[in-house]
Formats: C-alpha cells, structure tokens, sequence
C-alpha cells in the first residue's frame, strides 16, 4: 500500500486534519476545517479527500480518533464520530480505522503552549494539532512499510 495517511479529529463546529509523510513515520497539521453539522463535515472532509487523493504522494488510509471515556467506555461523542465514520465510507473507497483519541487534546495543547504564549491563536490550530497526536500514535505503532 503506497500513499500517505489522513487522521481527522472529529468535533461538533471544527474538524482538525494531518497528514502523513509519505513514509508514514511522521505526522503533521494539515489544517482545520470549520463545519454547520455532521452532513457539513461529511462533505468538506470527502471533497478534501478527493483532493488529496490526486496529489503526487496520493492517500492510502484514513485514521479517524475516536473518543472514549478515560477508563475506555464510549463516550458522549462516540456515537457520532461512529456516524460520521459510517457516511464517509460510503464517500470514499479509501480504508478508514479508529485511533484511540484519549488525551490527544490536552498533549496538543501542551505541546502548543511551548510556542505559543498566546492561547487565541494556540485555539485556532488546536484541532489540527490534535488530529496530528492522533495520527502520529497510530503511525508509531505500525511497522515501517
């Protein structure tokens, strides 16, 4: 399987994105994407595939987090990131797996504030930075390809 990977981090107004290299060992943000609602999020997260899909390095998977309570039990949101997951795989003929996302908000934050004094513009880049957590876990634990 050739092509880089793409992680989304899943929330109710943004979406965060990140990508991978195309050796798969490292993430980054890719970006955050502003949304009305789920069938929104669908939508802008599908056409930005198709775009990714045809650049040069391609896309060969698509890594969603998906939420949990702490001690592993669903949470709140579980339930909509399984819809979500559910309505883009009829948008998309790519793979798509679930990534534990438990605490990757709070270590992208952290890891934010240590360039970032300034906590409105460590917000705006939250999500996405989030999304690269997650993304960069899922990479850690596969084998080089």
């Amino acid at each position: 399987m050739t092509g880089r990977v793409l992680a989304i981090d899943f929330g109710t107004r943004r979406l965060g994105l990140a990508i991978s290299d195309a050796t798969r060992t490292l993430a980054r943000p890719l970006e955050t994407i502003a949304v009305r609602d789920d069938a929104d999020a669908v939508e802008r997260v599908a056409r930005r595939i198709g775009e990714l899909v045809a650049e040069d390095d391609g896309l060969a998977l698509i890594v969603v987090g998906l939420p949990a309570r702490l001690d592993g039990t669903p949470s709140d949101q579980t339930a909509r990131v399984t819809a979500f997951i559910g309505a883009l795989r009829k948008r998309t003929p790519l793979a798509i797996v679930t990534e534990d996302e438990r605490l990757s908000s709070r270590e992208a934050e952290s890891r934010l504030a240590v360039g970032e004094r300034d906590w409105r513009r460590r917000k705006k880049r939250l999500d996405a930075a989030a999304a690269a957590v997650v993304l960069q876990d899922y990479l850690d634990r596969r084998p080089p390809s």
